[in-house]
């Protein structure tokens, strides 16, 4: 049975996939940051254990614990855990961008780290990394999430160049809106970060983003299920050559069309417009 180890999947995109995974015929390690959300996940029949991006130690302990249940091999990761902390780029403290850097690229990159050497050894592995649409193009009041996602693209390009000369493969999954928990999982790094009733753009905060924020609202326009990334997640590890880059949804193909061929000016004009 072909094993992968899979972070983030107390919810969302890395819950259905450990789910769609498992069903799919693979050994499924769903790993979280909370203990509490890997008993629920493994009442619900799947093997889970703890993994923290933010802690080198949690990292080492839920990889060595995925290889002790394996014999010391695995055969994909799915790096998907990630959080984001709303705010206007000039609002975003030091230790806003240090806390978000340290889970949505630093421990992804560490986790691969530790991975590849076990993927070199037994001469084959896929790696996923779950970036977004906006790590092809910006959005307003989400600077932090935009940054990691660009950098994550970035290294991850430079790694699939640098393994090119080995079985490893490397490649990235874009989706666009997915239902999920992000929204509401990202209000308590706003309130903890972001002093928005002392920013110059108060009034705009009020208009905009903390409507969006707090006001329950239906599904995006364009938005899909997680199962519509699982699906691409599927192709990823199981074709014989897989892409660099899988899209999901209508508004990744669509801005990684128009950031080909747009001047700078105008693809700004359209995302100012939304």
């Amino acid at each position: 049975m072909k094993s992968i180890l899979i972070t983030g999947c107390s919810s969302g995109i890395g819950h259905d996939a450990a789910h769609g995974l498992k069903r799919a015929g693979w050994r499924v390690f769903a790993t979280c940051r909370k203990p509490e959300d890997c008993a629920r996940l493994e009442a619900e029949g799947l093997e889970s254990f703890p993994l923290d991006y933010a802690d080198e130690a949690s990292i080492e302990a839920g990889l060595a614990e995925a290889l002790s249940r394996t014999g010391g091999t695995l055969d994909a990761l799915y790096n998907n855990g990630a959080f984001a902390c709303p705010g206007a780029v000039e609002d975003l403290p030091r230790g806003a961008l240090r806390e978000i850097f340290e889970t949505n690229l630093f421990g992804v990159h560490d986790l691969t780290r530790r991975v590849i050497p076990v993927m070199r050894a037994q001469g084959h592995g896929r790696i996923v990394n779950c970036s977004s649409v906006l790590g092809l193009v910006a959005i307003r009041w989400r600077g932090a999430y935009v940054a990691t996602k660009f950098a994550m693209e970035g290294l991850t390009d430079v790694l699939r160049l640098e393994l090119s000369d080995t079985p490893i493969r490397v490649i990235l999954i874009e989706p666009g809106p997915v239902t999920s928990k992000i929204r509401v999982n990202s209000i308590p790094h706003f309130e903890k970060w972001i002093d928005w009733e002392n920013s110059a753009r108060v009034e705009q905060y009020r208009a905009s983003l903390l409507k969006r924020l707090y006001e329950k609202r239906g599904p995006d326009r364009f938005e899909l299920p997680a199962s519509a990334v699982t699906e691409k997640i599927l192709r990823a590890l199981e074709s014989r050559n897989p892409k660099p880059r899988y899209y999901v949804t209508t508004p990744t193909y669509m801005m990684g069309a128009l950031r080909r061929v747009l001047p700078g000016r105008v693809l700004d004009w359209v995302l100012r417009k939304g």
